[in-house]
């Protein structure tokens, strides 16, 4: 008992999580997708990211509940698609909501053959938000060689769409593994159970302050996400469109042979 309890005080907080999400588990079948958390306090910016975990969703009732910015499971590994992601894609954009596509990264995999995955998966199109590499699955033994193909993935990913990708990890995997080597990369912080993330607000764009918040319009938790700045900040963020050709001035256009 004293064990237990020792074990337990220690461990509390991840403890209750996890109770917590069990139990929203048992019960989402006797939920009614009007379920609803109060946004974070100090953000004028909130968002939501979704997988097939989520079920259906009606994307209208999120928009029309100041969900801003979604960003939608693409694929993960070396095969895996996302079954609901061209469902979600098609119904959050016509909705209204700003999005972007994320790759679950397997770091037992190349880095290579991952992001062709997700290249053939995800249309991106100007004014989308940029792609995100989710880097948190702590099945590796080299660190070095995990290193090695998140920056595979990030280089070809950002030369395929011409927008430098988005990363996104926990704080503690983050801190471990990650911090220091890729810096040039924004940076999508996962960090629950603070009243604000324990690095310097220089150093993230996003922050996913809860995995178990209810949004109107989906079924049972969802991750719940603030970004850092104006709505207009998150705009510029969105692929740019691509250039468009000079108009020729009068005088060197073709002229009519008589």
């Amino acid at each position: 008992m004293l064990l237990a309890g020792y074990y337990y005080v220690r461990h509390k907080v991840q403890l209750n999580r996890y109770a917590r999400r069990a139990w929203a588990t048992f019960t989402k079948n006797g939920l009614t997708g009007r379920e609803k958390t109060p946004l974070l306090a100090g953000y004028s910016v909130h968002g939501i990211d979704v997988s097939a975990y989520q079920g259906r969703i009606d994307w209208a009732v999120v928009a029309r509940n100041r969900v801003r910015f979604a960003f939608i499971k693409a694929s993960e590994g070396a095969t895996l698609r996302d079954p609901r992601f061209a469902r979600n894609w098609r119904e959050a954009r016509k909705a209204g909501v700003l999005c972007g596509a994320y790759h679950y990264f397997q770091p037992n995999r190349d880095g290579q053959v991952q992001a062709n995955l997700f290249a053939r998966t995800v249309p991106l199109a100007p004014g989308d938000l940029p792609p995100v590499l989710d880097v948190e699955a702590a099945n590796f033994h080299d660190v070095a060689v995990m290193r090695r193909e998140v920056a595979r993935w990030l280089r070809l990913v950002e030369a395929h769409y011409g927008v430098r990708p988005i990363l996104y990890s926990n704080h503690s995997f983050y801190q471990r593994h990650l911090a220091g080597h890729f810096d040039d990369y924004p940076l999508w912080l996962a960090h629950y159970e603070v009243a604000r993330p324990k690095m310097a607000r220089s150093k993230w764009i996003i922050w996913q302050h809860s995995d178990e918040a209810y949004v109107p319009g989906i079924r049972g938790v969802v991750d719940f996400n603030v970004f850092q700045g104006n709505f207009a900040d998150l705009q510029a963020l969105r692929m740019p469109a691509p250039p468009t050709a000079p108009k020729l001035p009068a005088t060197a256009r073709t002229r009519r042979v008589k």
